[in-house]
C-alpha cells in the first residue's frame, strides 16, 4: 500500500489513507478512485445532501468483505465536519451532515460507499421535504418497473404533486416528490400509502403494497416504509456496493419513457458522461402541500369505492 494520499476539495485537503486499497475487487476499484468519483459528482450530489443527517453504509475491507450501517459520527472525524445531534426513543444520535464537497470526499475516504439520506432537515427532522415510494419488483424484469413508474406519475400528476425519478443502482427505481415540511411524517406516511393503495387497485395484478414476500405473488411492491422518522433513502448519485459500481443516478422522466435504461444503467465509470446535465437541476423548485394532495386523494378514493 502506497502512503496516505492527499485531495485538494474547495478550501479544503482531504487525507485519504490507504488510497489503493481496492474496494471492488471485481472492477479494481480503489478507495482512491472511490474519492475522486464522489469528488467529480459532488457539485450535483451535495445539494440534495445539504442540511441532511446520513447514514453511512461502510466497506472496510471492500464489497465483498463485511459491512455496517453507521449513525454515529465516529470521533475521529474532522472538526470541519458538520455533525447533528437528533433525539431517539433512548437518547440521541450525533449524525454526519454533508454541507460540502470535501465532507463527501472523506466519507470516501472512510470506506463509505454509499451514503444514505433522511427524507428531512437536520432544522425540522419531524417535517419531511421528501416523499419517496421505492418500486421493488420481484425479479429482475424491469419493464415492471418503468411500467409501475409511468403510472404512479400519473397517479401524483391527478394529485398535482410534482415527481422525480432516479433509478436505486439494485433491482427497481425511486420516485421522489418534494413536499413544503408544513406536514409531519404520520401524514406523509399515510399520504404515500394510500396513493400506493389506490394504484395498486388499479393494477391488483401487477402491483401490490404487501410488505411480506410470500404474499406479493410475483407482483411489483409498491414499498412506501421510508416515510418515517429517522429512515434514510438511497442519496442521489450514491454508489451501491454490487459488482460494476452502479450508481443511483437522477433520470429525466423520458428516459423512463423510452426502455432503455435499467436499474443498473449506470456506474461510476459512465456517470462522468452525465454529470453536466443533471435531470433534476429543476425537479424540487416547487415543494407542495402534502394535507391538500391528501384532500385530492380523497376524492379519487372516493370515486374508486
Amino acid at each position: 500500500m502506497s502512503g496516505d494520499e492527499r485531495i485538494r476539495v474547495g478550501r479544503r485537503t482531504v487525507v485519504i489513507a490507504r488510497p489503493d486499497k481496492v474496494l471492488f475487487p471485481a472492477d479494481g476499484i480503489t478507495k482512491a478512485a472511490l474519492a475522486d468519483y464522489y469528488r467529480l459528482v459532488a457539485g450535483a450530489m451535495v445539494p440534495h445532501l445539504r442540511g441532511r443527517p446520513l447514514m453511512m453504509e461502510r466497506y472496510p475491507d471492500g464489497v465483498e468483505g463485511p459491512s455496517f450501517m453507521q449513525k454515529e459520527v465516529p470521533d475521529h472525524f474532522p472538526d470541519w465536519f458538520h455533525r447533528v445531534e437528533l433525539p431517539k426513543a433512548d437518547g440521541t444520535v450525533t449524525y454526519a451532515v454533508c454541507d460540502e464537497p470535501a465532507a463527501l470526499v472523506y466519507l470516501a475516504g472512510q470506506a463509505c460507499v454509499t451514503p444514505h439520506r433522511f427524507l428531512s432537515r437536520a432544522d425540522r427532522p419531524d417535517r419531511p421535504d421528501r416523499m419517496v415510494f421505492d418500486l421493488d419488483p420481484s425479479d429482475d424484469d424491469f419493464g415492471s418497473v418503468r411500467t409501475a413508474a409511468l403510472s404512479l406519475r400519473g397517479l401524483l400528476d391527478e394529485l398535482e404533486l410534482p415527481s422525480a425519478v432516479m433509478t436505486t443502482g439494485s433491482r427497481g427505481l425511486h420516485v421522489v416528490v418534494p413536499l413544503d415540511r408544513r406536514a409531519d411524517f404520520d401524514e406523509v406516511r399515510d399520504l404515500a400509502r394510500r396513493i400506493s393503495g389506490l394504484l395498486a387497485a388499479r393494477a391488483p395484478d401487477a402491483l401490490t403494497t404487501a410488505p411480506r414476500k410470500e404474499a406479493r405473488g410475483g407482483r411489483l411492491y409498491l414499498d412506501v416504509q421510508r416515510n418515517a422518522y429517522a429512515q434514510t433513502a438511497v442519496a442521489p448519485y450514491a454508489v451501491r456496493a454490487r459488482p460494476g459500481a452502479p450508481v443511483a443516478a437522477p433520470l429525466a422522466w423520458d428516459e423512463v419513457e423510452d426502455g432503455r435504461i435499467h436499474a443498473r444503467s449506470f456506474t461510476v465509470a459512465s456517470m462522468a458522461d452525465r454529470i453536466d446535465e443533471d435531470p433534476w437541476k429543476h425537479a424540487f423548485g416547487r415543494p407542495r402541500s402534502a394535507r391538500a394532495a391528501a384532500r385530492r386523494l380523497a376524492a379519487l378514493e372516493a370515486d374508486a369505492s
